[in-house]
């Protein structure tokens, strides 16, 4: 885990992770788009039916082939207190890192790490992976080969439901793939779902 952020209540804001395996980034890219939860809310007293949205990007991770400049003078790097658990280190230095990519506007940060220059490493990975993103996008727009899973991620359009009551199913939009044990899709079992849009 790179990043977390708690929600303001319940539950989490944002969070950001690296997976690691063969093909992972082929896999795993499938996920990219809007996910939707129906279930009834623990956080409800009156037991009603709850709708949550999660939207999920992935990105690749570089290796050393590939070359991403960066100059220095286009970044903002701010150093504050980690907030959250952690140990002693938690609030008393000001170890995690947020960069900002002036030309992008993009904005990453890490505070899992008790050392800045550890936090501010894997922030730098996150940016090089996110800008080669970015020019990879911009790429594929231009000889019109978007993905149609990533032409528009926002609330109503998501690509997956996932359906804890009235009933349980989980439906994948894009292909039309329903799977009734959402336990276990929600623990994990994606490979129908990863195969099945890969395969279409």
């Amino acid at each position: 885990m790179i990043d977390f952020q708690p929600g303001d209540e319940a539950g989490i804001k944002s969070v950001t992770f690296t997976a690691a395996g063969k093909y992972a980034y082929g896999y795993l890219k499938t996920e990219n788009g809007v996910h939707r939860l129906v279930r009834i809310s623990p956080f409800n007293s009156n037991g009603k039916r709850h709708t949550s949205f999660a939207s999920v990007f992935v990105y690749p991770e570089l290796d050393n082939k590939i070359r991403i400049d960066i100059d220095d003078k286009d970044l903002r790097i701010d150093v504050f207190r980690a907030s959250g658990a952690g140990g002693q280190h938690v609030n008393k230095t000001s170890s995690a890192v947020r960069i900002t990519h002036l030309p992008s506007k993009i904005v990453v940060q890490c505070q899992q790490e008790k050392s800045q220059y550890r936090n501010k490493e894997m922030a730098m990975k996150v940016l090089k992976a996110r800008l080669y993103q970015l020019e990879k996008h911009k790429q594929e727009e231009k000889i019109h080969e978007l993905h149609e899973n990533k032409d528009e991620i926002a609330w109503g359009s998501q690509i997956r439901s996932y359906v804890l009551q009235p009933y349980q199913m989980v439906k994948d939009h894009r292909i039309n793939l329903e799977v009734g044990d959402v336990n276990n899709v929600l623990n994990g079992g994606l490979d129908p779902f990863i195969e099945g849009v890969l395969l279409s």
